[in-house]
């Protein structure tokens, strides 16, 4: 039998369609990559506790203008962590680093980060992020958690001194 030379070439190539995909690996303090949604909330809760278990170890130990120094850095460090944690997002989602500027300057445009999927495929800033383990997506539920928890905070601390400073007056007075 005689080969066709007009045939299109029956070659098998190992490396389509065998499901293997790459992914590229995390870099917490870098401008580069990508980081999907899930993971973002998850590192974000935890350098937010981090910071704020760390600030209150200082401020036991070493007094309260140690703590606001300390402090002060630590939150610049976490503010800096958070910017380049929104880049590798916007990444994600085949955005350049430079919309991370809306979220800054205009209010709620921040929760796109949260909500929007990123691409699922290789996009112009590399290859997908790995899957989330169950430690991230156990520090993603903890999120909205400490959003509810901050909420109630903030209502029911300045209630509880107005209460209290009030019961203080009246005993004042008899």
């Amino acid at each position: 039998m005689s080969s066709n030379p007009y045939a299109s070439p029956r070659a098998e190539v190992a490396d389509i369609g065998d499901g293997a995909q790459e992914f590229q690996p995390i870099q917490l303090w870098s401008a580069t990559g990508r980081i999907g949604r899930l993971r973002y909330l998850g590192y974000s809760t935890a350098a937010i506790l981090l910071t704020g278990a760390a600030a209150g170890l200082v401020a036991l130990a070493a007094g309260f203008t140690a703590a606001l120094i300390i402090g002060g850095i630590a939150y610049v460090a976490l503010f800096v962590f958070g910017i380049l944690m929104m880049i590798q997002r916007s990444h994600d989602m085949n955005w350049s680093g430079w919309f991370v500027l809306l979220a800054l300057f205009i209010p709620f445009v921040g929760l796109i980060w949260w909500f929007m999927p990123g691409s699922a495929q290789a996009n112009r800033y590399g290859a997908p992020p790995p899957p989330n383990t169950l430690a991230v997506k156990i520090l993603a539920g903890l999120f909205p958690v400490l959003i509810v928890l901050g909420i109630i905070a903030a209502l029911a601390i300045p209630a509880y001194v107005d209460s209290s400073s009030s019961t203080n007056a009246l005993e004042l007075r008899e």
